[in-house]
C-alpha cells in the first residue's frame, strides 16, 4: 500500500495536469486574433487614437508620440513632443481639424495641432479643466470628466480655446462620458458608483443637462462606457469586475442584464458589430461576443504586458500598452 503522502502527491499531479491548457483559460485562448507588430515608445503608453495612417499615443509624462502605421507590419516611429505637454497624459481624442485633445490630470487639458504629423504644435496647454480624467468630443463640445467634480462641458466653436458652458455634478468620481447618437442622453461612468444617465439637449446657443435620470449601481469601478444605440445597451468596463452590460431601453427601469469576468482590470473598451474589445491591464486585450447580451462569450484574447488604451479601424485593433508601447492586432 502506498504511503498517504505519495497518494496525495499523485492526486495533486493529476489535478495540475487536467487543469492546464483548458480552452476556457483566457491566457491560452487566442481565438485566431494575432499581434501584427509592436512599436516601443519613449515613455509609458496610456491611450491611443488613430487617424490617416498615424497613431497618436499619449505616454504619461512623455507627452505625445506619433507613429506612422501605413505599413502595419512595420510601423515607423516619427516623433514625440513633450515641451508644454505637462502633467501625466492619460487619455486622448481628436477632432476633424486634426487637433488632438489630451487629458492630463491636475494639469488639465492640452491641445496639439497635428496637421503636419512630423511637426506637431502645441496650441494651448494647462487649460484649467481639472483634474482631467478623460476627454470626449461631440459636435462642438468637449466633455471632460473631472473626478469628484463631475463632468465639465465646454464649447469648442473656437477649437483651441474652450469656453466653459456647464458643469454636471455626479455621484462618484466621473471617469468617462459619452452622448447617445440621437443627442438626447449623456452617459457617465462614475467610478465607485456605477453608471449615471442624464437628459441632454443641444441648442444653437449652448446645451443643457437635466438632473440625473437614472443611476445604476455597479460592482467594481466604472472606468469606461460605450453604447450600442440601436439596442439601447451600455457596456461598462468595471475594473476588477470586468464587463457589465446595462439595458436602458426603459429609462424608468434601467438594469444590468449581463456581465463577463475578464479576470483582469477592465480599463477601456470599444463596441463594434456585436463585439466588445476591452483592455484588461495584465490580462491583455480581450474580444467578447455580446450578440446575446445576457450571455457574453469570449472570442479571443491577445496577451500583452499591461493593456490600457484602445482604438480600431476596419481591419485592426490598436492597443496602448504601458510597457510594450503600440501593439497592432489583426482582426479575424
Amino acid at each position: 500500500m502506498k504511503p498517504l503522502h505519495s497518494i496525495t502527491a499523485i492526486l495533486l499531479s493529476l489535478a495540475l495536469l487536467t487543469s492546464c491548457g483548458k480552452p476556457a483559460d483566457p491566457l491560452t485562448f487566442t481565438g485566431g486574433y494575432k499581434i501584427v507588430s509592436k512599436t516601443t515608445v519613449p515613455a509609458f503608453a496610456q491611450d491611443v487614437v488613430v487617424k490617416d495612417n498615424y497613431a497618436y499615443v499619449v505616454q504619461g509624462q512623455g507627452g505625445l508620440a506619433i507613429i506612422n502605421i501605413e505599413n502595419k507590419d512595420k510601423p515607423e516611429f516619427i516623433t514625440y513632443i513633450t515641451e508644454d505637454v505637462r502633467g501625466y497624459s492619460t487619455k486622448i481624442d481628436i477632432n476633424k481639424d486634426s487637433l488632438v485633445y489630451i487629458a492630463a490630470g491636475t494639469f488639465g487639458l492640452t491641445i496639439i495641432n497635428i496637421n503636419d504629423a512630423k511637426n506637431p504644435i502645441v496650441e494651448n496647454h494647462n487649460i484649467s479643466i481639472k483634474p482631467a480624467k478623460n476627454v470626449y468630443l461631440f459636435n462642438n463640445y468637449i466633455f471632460t470628466p473631472i473626478s469628484e467634480r463631475g463632468v465639465k462641458i465646454s464649447d469648442i466653436s473656437n477649437p483651441t480655446i474652450p469656453g466653459t458652458t456647464i458643469e454636471v455634478s455626479t455621484n462618484g468620481f466621473a471617469q468617462d462620458a459619452i452622448v447617445s447618437n440621437d443627442s438626447t442622453k449623456l452617459f457617465i461612468a462614475c467610478g465607485e458608483v456605477g453608471l449615471s444617465i442624464y437628459s441632454i439637449a443641444f441648442f444653437q446657443t449652448g446645451c443643457a443637462v437635466s438632473p440625473v435620470l437614472s443611476t445604476t449601481y455597479l460592482s467594481g469601478y466604472a472606468e469606461s462606457v460605450v453604447l450600442c444605440n440601436e439596442k439601447k445597451l451600455a457596456y461598462v468596463a468595471c475594473g476588477t469586475k470586468g464587463l457589465q452590460i446595462i439595458d436602458y431601453s426603459d429609462i424608468a427601469d434601467v438594469k444590468i442584464i449581463g456581465n463577463y469576468n475578464t479576470y483582469g482590470y477592465a480599463k477601456e473598451l470599444l463596441y463594434e458589430n456585436n463585439n466588445i474589445y476591452i483592455t484588461s491591464e495584465k490580462r491583455g486585450l480581450q474580444i467578447i461576443d455580446v450578440t446575446n447580451a445576457k450571455k457574453p462569450v469570449l472570442l479571443g484574447i491577445v496577451q500583452t504586458e499591461y493593456a490600457l488604451g484602445i482604438d480600431s479601424d476596419e481591419k485592426y485593433i490598436y492597443v496602448a500598452d504601458e510597457y510594450e508601447g503600440l501593439i497592432v492586432v489583426a482582426k479575424k
